[in-house]
């Protein structure tokens, strides 16, 4: 049996993708923290960040470490994969690292004003996750469409399609359940999240092939 020699790339893809998800943890678990009276079963993740949050300080600190490693995460998965996979997961790839760009500065940008009324803010924040959710649907389905055409790579299709069902999900619930709105939320927020740390340990732990 051939023993898989990893490379550098396959070592940083996976130390990226676990900083990046132990850093978007820490911001919700620490901005929660220095949050008084926020409620998690009611409140978005968003609003911990919110302009007026008395946890934006902190917790941003650590959704732009996030950021920034799985934005590089994303750059070095794009490389990693070009010319080595088939089409669909090589387009989704792509897909993917653009929604995590938008999704870091878009997020940066247009933080939640945690005014009363609707500002330009709000409106430009719920503009950003609206291209977020159809960017992360659309990489997804393709990288499950390229996952599937391999025998060898059908569980991660598997695990992608299970992801984007949580997405789903938390969107529907978020609808049907506002008592429960921040609970239906985090499906959404944290299947796209832990998505990124999946798509990191497959990227290190399986050799790419072409077709």
């Amino acid at each position: 049996m051939t023993t898989q020699i990893r490379n550098r790339t396959q070592w940083f893809v996976l130390t990226l993708g676990i900083a990046a998800t132990i850093f978007y943890f820490l911001h919700v678990i620490i901005g929660s923290m220095n949050y008084p009276g926020y409620d998690p079963l009611t409140q978005a993740v968003s609003d911990l960040t919110a302009a007026a949050a008395p946890s934006r300080e902190i917790a941003s600190a650590f959704t732009h470490v996030s950021g920034i490693c799985t934005v590089a995460l994303c750059v070095l998965l794009c490389v990693y994969y070009q010319g080595k996979v088939n089409r669909p997961f090589r387009l989704g790839v792509y897909l993917f690292a653009v929604m995590h760009g938008v999704s870091a500065v878009g997020y940066t940008l247009f933080p939640l004003s945690g005014g009363k009324t609707a500002s330009f803010q709000d409106t430009m924040h719920i503009v950003v996750t609206a291209l977020v959710v159809v960017l992360s649907i659309a990489s997804m389905i393709l990288i499950a469409v390229g996952s599937f055409k391999r025998r060898t790579q059908r569980i991660f299709g598997i695990v992608t399609l299970a992801a984007l069902a949580l997405m789903f999900i938390g969107s529907i619930g978020t609808g049907a359940l506002p008592a429960y709105f921040g609970v239906a939320e985090r499906f959404s927020v944290y299947s796209v999240t832990l998505y990124s740390a999946v798509l990191a340990v497959f990227a290190f732990a399986v050799r790419p092939r072409e077709g």
